[in-house]
């Protein structure tokens, strides 16, 4: 693959009316802006990172978390394309060098897909089909589509979010630029190559066409053969974009759980210095002082922003090491699984007090179970409601989903994808709320 033709600007919907812009904005900060200012993007608010919302305590939901990603994001491709340009001047003055950009806009996009509810809006959606009435629907749907909807995967529905023409919208979605569009494409293969207990995949197959002219005209080299089912390898900016949530996510969860006093103040502190030798944790140490830092709470920001800082610098470093692999698409596994020691072992220290003592803790067990249940009737109410439309029930309920889901088409196939369109872009309190109206648990006051 190669840096010239992997970064463009060409927009999807708008590949032949493309015009020259009458101010300074990038066409990256174009899409960056779009996303700012949308409905989705706000929505992401009200849904769930990790922790309940709201609480006493404010911790990231998914907009917090999407933010501090674009962040880490932006440093992350900008420090990439200035130490790839002092290497390969033929990249200066191109568009190579707004790269920065371009993953912070990706890193904006990449949870928009995410359902209500975080892991557990996912599984009752795959699971409904799987496991639960929508079983009986596979004979009804193609193998693709069932493949889609019981591996449903947040990744995949956000390129849906991004590129799809709902009803009343423009041709190619929120028109975003092609290499926005492929850079959040973690896993760029179909969802009949999804590993069983492995439910990844990149888009929809209602997308597929769209994604492979995308890769066409990045260059992005395909894995399968004409005729197999889709599969590529990653543009090389996911992996920064990988990065920067994989970053943000790990070390974030560990300040959430300190500040919920789910793990103390000494080993929160002991993971967070655990990325730097003696002498670095001695510096960072006598900077808390020096500052007069006495607030337990404080002195773990700064040390939680020292360990970003480390793990940027080292996946930067990771990704110019490993560019050729990146660009040939062999690289295997992620930016963070490449960096230096004693990152990658701190890293892995987080990642297991986090399995053992964050995601199974109990206010995150009870937002996944009451999650789980609302999706899962959610879903059962719905679906219905689209397999029966002429029932008298069916019609009240359908008349309640927004214009821009094509929820009346003729094609069962069509309305099944409106259904999860309409419920995964759901925040965690209006899915609560339709919860508790279909339910009869609280009515309307008159």
């Amino acid at each position: 693959m190669d840096w010239q033709q992997l970064i463009s600007n060409k927009r999807l919907g708008q590949e032949h009316r493309h015009t020259m812009r009458h101010d300074d904005r990038s066409e990256f900060k174009r899409d960056y802006d779009r996303l700012i200012f949308s409905a989705p993007f706000r929505r992401m608010q009200n849904k769930t990172q990790v922790f309940p919302l709201p609480g006493s305590v404010f911790v990231h939901n998914r907009l917090t978390h999407s933010l501090e990603v674009a962040s880490v994001g932006l440093s992350l491709g900008n420090d990439v394309a200035h130490a790839l340009t002092k290497s390969r001047p033929e990249l200066s003055g191109t568009l190579f060098e707004q790269i920065g950009t371009a993953v912070s806009t990706a890193c904006l996009a990449h949870d928009m897909g995410n359902p209500p509810f975080g892991h557990s809006g996912e599984k009752a959606i795959q699971t409904f089909f799987t496991e639960g009435p929508g079983t009986r629907l596979q004979g009804e749907v193609s193998p693709e589509l069932w493949a889609d909807i019981t591996h449903f995967e947040g990744n995949a529905n956000a390129f849906r979010l991004l590129a799809h023409r709902f009803r009343g919208r423009r041709e190619g979605g929120f028109v975003m630029t092609y290499t926005t569009l492929a850079s959040i494409v973690k896993y760029p293969y179909a969802s009949t190559l999804a590993r069983p207990g492995h439910c990844k995949f990149g888009f929809f197959h209602t997308e597929s066409d769209t994604y492979e002219r995308i890769a066409a005209e990045l260059g992005i080299r395909r894995k399968s053969a004409d005729g197999r089912p889709i599969e590529y390898a990653r543009h090389p900016l996911v992996y920064l974009v990988e990065a920067a949530d994989d970053i943000c996510y790990e070390i974030m969860d560990i300040e959430d759980a300190h500040k919920l006093k789910i793990i103390s103040f000494d080993e929160t502190a002991s993971l967070l210095l655990g990325f730097f030798d003696d002498d670095a944790r001695s510096r960072i140490l006598r900077r808390i002082d020096d500052e007069g830092i006495t607030d337990d709470n404080e002195k773990i920001v700064y040390m939680r922003a020292c360990a970003i800082g480390a793990l940027e610098k080292a996946c930067v470093k990771a990704f110019v090491a490993h560019e050729r692999e990146i660009l040939d698409g062999t690289l295997a596994g992620s930016l963070v699984a490449h960096i230096d020691e004693p990152l990658a072992s701190a890293y892995r220290r987080c990642a297991a007090v986090s399995e053992e003592k964050i995601y199974k803790s109990k206010p995150v067990l009870d937002v996944e179970l009451s999650g789980y249940r609302i999706m899962a009737t959610l879903m059962e109410a719905m679906v219905d409601a689209v397999v029966n439309p002429s029932r008298y029930y069916s019609r009240q309920l359908i008349s309640r989903v927004s214009s821009q889901y094509d929820i009346g088409s003729p094609e069962l196939e069509t309305r099944l994808m409106a259904v999860i369109d309409y419920i995964s872009g759901m925040t965690d309190v209006y899915a609560l709320d339709i919860y508790q109206k279909i339910n009869g648990i609280s009515l309307p006051i008159v």
